[in-house]
């Protein structure tokens, strides 16, 4: 194997640590259960289609009991759900879910991987899943991730022979594991990933199945009993040395999910995970998924020799004073490093220098000043040095990765003595560290990803890393450390985040879209931030033609680093209706900036940056509307508010807990947002009040909720389903043309269907009473048409709208007829 088959290994391998966390500090129980890990030579690879799918039972059970090196590839990063959490939707949202992912494997002992497959949305079918995708750029990712981790089992979440059942995505996700499994030894499938890694043909794959596949707990025994292809895993086992069970690991893995709602109570008893034998070599012990595969040093070349040191470790660890074993260990990493297995070499070498970094109570740091600096810029870089035990340890040196620089140090670390130091690094880079899949516009079904390196990575590999070059009992042994910025806050206390490198000048527009409903101009304002200190240019607005933009420039001054500095345009529409882009471009030092810095930061993953494109869909529309004081109830998270400002309305945030018999009449109209009652505990108290302020003339909407054990308490009976038109070019038909609704104050015609984003709408109502008039009938192709997109009810004076229209991805997408019909629905009754 060549040096950049070697270096693909090592940066798969990375993917394993989080860049933002704090350090491993690892207890004696947790040593040895790392030693466990490194004398397991197995590994598994779970394949399903997004951040969630994952079992985390049978992934937990793999890697805590079985040892095995265990593996998750998610086709895609979830981009197309919802977020329960925050507004963030699309590529910010699949950046959330990536990190709740990593979240969740650093719970559950798994690694995880991705595919380019971008997640368009809720599809139906295989078919559509995979013209929508690049079927044969997916299927390739598939093969180069079992070529490059080299899985000896492999385990599909959903079953390739029911397409049309679930998900899209779903089933396309077996069927590919399906074709990789057998693709993956071909040689002469995908030649050029053979530049940096070699074909591989794993053992056996399988299907984790279980009742739910089968329609009920009697169809699955009966298909089960005495089936010869059909095992089962014993998931609920006990972990002494942890304190919890598989099951309790297993629920705090997948509840890292949050944006999903997966927060749940953890799980604690007997549980059984079925899997189904699908092809390869059937197990002789179809209850044991590595049965007849060697899975011990002898399976490689010289491995016996590591393998008699590192066994007899594990038998007799010592947990009072692990430090005794640094002889062996590092005895045990000298024939590591000379295995000819490229493979397991580096898989193994990895593993054990965290195992000697632990038992040696090594504490090894390098943070920054300051959490981001611009490329080819200095920083000051603080290094923190420990060796807890009595075990002979000397710092070299310490070398940087970016401008290949040494320096020399030559420390004895004495026992429990801090040794701190500073040094000035070259950021000798011209390369940002944010989402590497984000840098080149994405289709609607693929993310553009040229580097092979990168493909199947959960993150961008840090380029700021630092090598502490030691020696340990006289053995030279280097330990890698990403920089970091560590500091505390008073309130928060000790905070590790990742370090960046980002441009020197990024710009914010306020609004992602802006809408302007007739030709009267609008202020635009554009925040210029600086990353580095002392740096002046302009900025400017590149319209479409027909748009004006006064001043053609304007000059900025920033003194500090992360300091900013706002101006003002003023954007003049046409006066026919037109849309197009508002990009923002700066200048500063010959070089042209066009990127918005973004960041997204919450509790249960590490503070995250984003680059994209600063710019803004801009929108005149033809558009009228009856009322201008609306009251809107947050759900799940969206940014209609701010939609609806933008056109002209006076928009408050109501505070469900402040709803009273009176309150709510001062409104021309109350909007719900999406999944409210699936999200916001206090509205079934207060949804008298709301049917009050509808009975004396009010009118509201509610938008979609999920049929999970949700009552929206509507004033007539309403049944939630989980209806969906998933195509946003299906034929939408008009019911009803002489509806209010369709007509005031705005006409409503087909037309202002086109250009819909992603859907048409989800969780439709099913069945309703007679009270309520529906408005369109829609349907995705091959299925009956679905009537309960939009239900409206007279009630008192006033009216109730239910609807399941995705306009929390309309509007913000600055979709016009969307905008149209959302104002008529404000403006039923007036």
């Amino acid at each position: 194997m060549n040096k950049k088959i070697l270096f693909t290994v090592t940066l798969l391998l990375i993917t394993v640590l989080m860049v933002a966390q704090k350090p491993q500090k690892l207890s004696s129980n947790e040593i040895y259960e790392k030693i466990q890990k490194l004398n397991f030579l197995g590994t598994a690879l779970y394949i399903a289609a997004h951040p969630d799918d994952e079992n985390t039972r049978l992934i937990a059970y793999l890697a805590n009991h079985v040892k095995a090196r265990t593996g998750y590839l998610s086709l895609t990063r979830g981009d197309g759900g919802q977020n329960l959490i925050g507004t963030e939707i699309r590529e910010l949202l699949g950046v959330i879910r990536t990190q709740e992912l990593l979240a969740a494997r650093r719970v559950d002992g798994g690694e995880q991987f991705f595919s380019r497959a971008n997640d368009f949305g809720y599809s139906k079918h295989p078919d559509e899943t995979l013209e929508i995708w690049d079927k044969d750029k997916v299927l390739s990712d598939v093969v180069w991730a079992i070529r490059t981790l080299k899985p000896d089992v492999i385990i599909n979440r959903f079953d390739h022979r029911t397409p049309g059942t679930t998900h899209g995505h779903h089933t396309s996700s077996a069927l590919l594991s399906m074709q990789a499994f057998d693709l993956a030894n071909d040689k002469n499938k995908y030649k050029n990933q053979l530049k940096h890694t070699t074909t591989w043909q794993p053992q056996r794959l399988f299907f984790n199945t279980s009742w739910w596949f089968y329609g009920s707990q009697e169809k699955f025994k009966k298909a089960t009993k005495g089936n010869p292809k059909f095992g089962v895993l014993n998931t609920g086992n006990y972990y002494p040395l942890k304190g919890v069970s598989n099951n309790e690991i297993a629920t705090e893995a997948s509840s890292q999910h949050l944006c999903q709602g997966f927060g749940r109570l953890t799980e604690r008893g007997s549980q059984k995970e079925y899997v189904e034998f699908l092809k390869g070599d059937k197990p002789k012990d179809k209850n044991n998924l590595f049965s007849g595969i060697n899975t011990t040093w002898n399976r490689i070349e010289k491995g016996g020799e590591v393998g008699a040191i590192l066994y007899e470790i594990e038998n007799n660890f010592d947990f009072k004073n692990p430090s005794k074993h640094l002889p062996k260990l590092m005895e045990a990493y000298a024939k590591i490093k000379k295995l000819k297995n490229n493979h397991w070499r580096v898989i193994k070498e990895q593993q054990i220098k965290e195992i000697i970094e632990a038992c040696a109570g090594l504490y090894l740091e390098a943070s920054a000043a300051s959490a981001t600096a611009t490329p080819n810029s200095k920083i000051s870089v603080s290094f923190e040095a420990l060796n807890r035990s009595n075990t002979t340890i000397k710092l070299v040196s310490i070398s940087t990765i970016l401008d290949k620089k040494t320096f020399k140090k030559e420390f004895d670390l004495s026992f429990n003595k801090k040794y701190t130091f500073k040094e000035t690094i070259h950021l000798n880079t011209d390369q940002f560290t944010d989402p590497y899949w984000l840098k080149k516009d994405a289709s609607l079904g693929m993310y553009r990803v040229d580097n092979q390196l990168l493909i199947g990575k959960p993150e961008t590999p840090r380029s700021a890393k630092i090598d502490f070059n030691l020696l340990i009992n006289n053995v030279a042994i280097t330990i890698r450390k990403n920089v970091v910025r560590r500091y505390s806050e008073r309130d928060k206390g000790e905070i590790y985040e990742p370090f960046e490198v980002v441009p020197q000048i990024t710009t914010k527009l306020q609004n992602k879209v802006l809408v302007f409903s007739d030709d009267t101009a609008q202020k635009v304002m554009v925040t210029v931030r600086s990353g580095a200190n002392n740096v002046t240019g302009n900025v400017h607005l590149d319209v479409p033609k027909e748009w004006n933009v006064t001043p053609a420039k304007h000059s900025f001054d920033i003194e500090q680093k992360n300091d900013k500095q706002t101006v003002v345009f003023t954007v003049t529409p046409p006066k026919n209706q037109s849309e197009g882009k508002l990009k923002v471009v700066a200048m500063a030092n010959g070089k042209t900036y066009n990127k918005e810095l973004i960041e997204i930061n919450y509790n249960h993953i590490p503070k995250q940056t984003v680059l994209l494109n600063s710019e803004a869909k801009i929108v005149r529309l033809n558009i009228k509307k009856a009322g201008k004081y609306i009251g809107y109830i947050q759900g799940a998270g969206d940014v209609i508010p701010n939609n609806l400002r933008q056109i002209g309305y006076k928009v408050d945030n109501v505070d469900v807990l402040t709803i009273n018999n009176e309150n709510l009449h001062k409104y021309d109209a109350v909007v719900l947002g999406i999944r409210a009652y699936n999200v916001v505990k206090e509205l079934k108290f207060k949804q008298k009040y709301l049917l009050d302020y509808v009975k004396k003339g009010g009118n509201m909407v509610v938008q979609y909720n999920t049929n999970r054990n949700v009552d929206v308490a509507a004033p007539y009976p309403l049944q939630l389903s989980r209806d969906r038109v998933t195509d946003e070019h299906a034929e939408v038909v008009i019911l009803n043309s002489e509806h209010s609704v369709l007509n005031y104050p705005n006409k409503i015609t087909q037309n202002d269907f086109k250009g819909w984003v992603q859907e048409r709408g989800l969780y439709f109502p099913d069945s309703w009473s007679k009270e309520y008039t529906p408005v369109f009938s829609m349907h995705d192709k091959g299925e009956t048409s679905k009537k309960g997109s939009l239900l409206i009810a007279k009630y008192g004076k006033g009216n109730y709208i239910y609807t399941g229209l995705s306009f929390f991805r309309e509007l913000p997408a600055g979709v016009s007829g969307a905008y149209k019909l959302f104002v008529n629905l404000l403006s039923v009754g007036k």
